[in-house]
């Protein structure tokens, strides 16, 4: 019995931030030109235009002081309040879409997050604030970062393969902008330069849609690039969350995941539609070198990181959504993404048209 990823809606906070004039606050902080020019040009390649962020300045703008800083407990007090305000929003916008279920229909809640802590979190309120029966069986995906709502996704199907009534809403929510951190170091700035906030939600259930396009769950896969696995790390320190993300990444998910896609079981010949987390535009130009992809095969997820930027987990959602507008009936898809060690999280999909 497949299991079967049916809705797909998606949330960003309402403080709009340009690229360009992201790139000139932050120069403005730091004296040598040096790192004026680090700052310049790595805002210039990210192939982003614009974030979303629930912060509306990064000086003097809560949580920040005037120097931009804040402690932990400050940065995590927000997301407290924001996380929540932001998942009830998006948890009301899928449920009363045109052919969603009722909202006592939803047996389990998935909620992926790696940018906050509290509890009662964020999958609490959304039962309490949706209306959800007290019943729902809720679950947080916490701290695996970017790669998280495949996972996500994928205890969906197997609950959903083996009960025939589950209806499982997954959440993605991140807000990554609450850990910015002003520092001239290398991984401080590439942070500074991709990282965003949003949230997405999906609805699965063992029943296809009888009105529109969804796709068919059809299997998983996971992986580590573990050559990498001190590249890319996410820590909690005393002033926000600690980044560690070398630009070495991209040269390591380039020269390993064809091998690395062979060896965990993903026949890349016989996939029609890529989407790639787009991580930064760096991993999208690797990943489309190292496997050989047409010009135009990660546009979705291209689009994605330019309207957005990086989202952490909620941002595989985001590319999915923009997928179905692109895709054909019958196409297969392959979903990727990274995280911290260098884990690869794959999902093989297939795009169904009405039941």
């Amino acid at each position: 019995m497949p299991a079967f990823l049916h809705s797909l809606e998606t949330i960003v906070p309402d403080h709009l931030h340009l690229q360009q004039d992201l790139s000139l606050v932050l120069q403005e902080r730091f004296d040598d030109a040096r790192t004026r020019r680090l700052i310049r040009q790595a805002f210039r390649q990210s192939g982003i235009e614009q974030r979303h962020m629930v912060v509306d300045g990064f000086f003097g703008r809560g949580p920040f002081d005037a120097e931009g800083r804040a402690t932990t407990a400050q940065r995590n007090a927000l997301y407290a309040t924001e996380s929540r305000r932001l998942a009830s929003a998006l948890g009301a916008k899928i449920l009363s879409a045109p052919g969603a279920p009722a909202r006592e229909d939803i047996t389990h809640l998935f909620f992926a997050t790696c940018t906050g802590f509290v509890n009662p979190g964020p999958d609490f309120h959304l039962v309490r604030d949706l209306g959800l029966r007290e019943t729902v069986e809720r679950y947080t995906l916490g701290f695996m970062g970017c790669y998280a709502a495949i996972p996500a996704l994928k205890l969906a199907a197997q609950v959903c393969e083996a009960n025939a009534e589950a209806v499982v809403l997954v959440v993605a929510l991140e807000l990554c902008s609450l850990h910015m951190q002003i520092d001239g170091t290398p991984d401080i700035i590439l942070g500074n330069t991709v990282f965003a906030d949003g949230a997405a939600a999906a609805l699965v259930s063992s029943k296809q849609r009888p009105d529109k396009n969804t796709y068919r769950l059809d299997r998983f896969h996971a992986g580590a690039l573990t050559e990498g696995e001190s590249a890319m790390a996410w820590s909690i320190g005393n002033t926000g969350f600690d980044l560690v993300l070398s630009t070495y990444v991209p040269k390591v998910i380039g020269s390993e995941i064809e091998t690395l896609l062979r060896r965990i079981g993903v026949n890349v010949a016989e996939i029609d539609r890529f989407a790639v987390h787009p991580g930064g535009k760096s991993i999208l130009d690797r990943v489309s070198t190292s496997l050989g992809l047409k010009e135009d095969a990660l546009d979705a997820s291209r689009a994605v990181l330019r309207e957005n930027g990086n989202m952490s987990s909620a941002t595989m959602l985001f590319v999915l959504k923009e997928m179905l507008t692109r895709a054909d009936t019958g196409e297969s898809v392959l979903a990727l993404a990274f995280g911290p060690g260098l884990t690869i999280e794959t999902a093989v999909l297939t795009i169904v048209g009405k039941a």
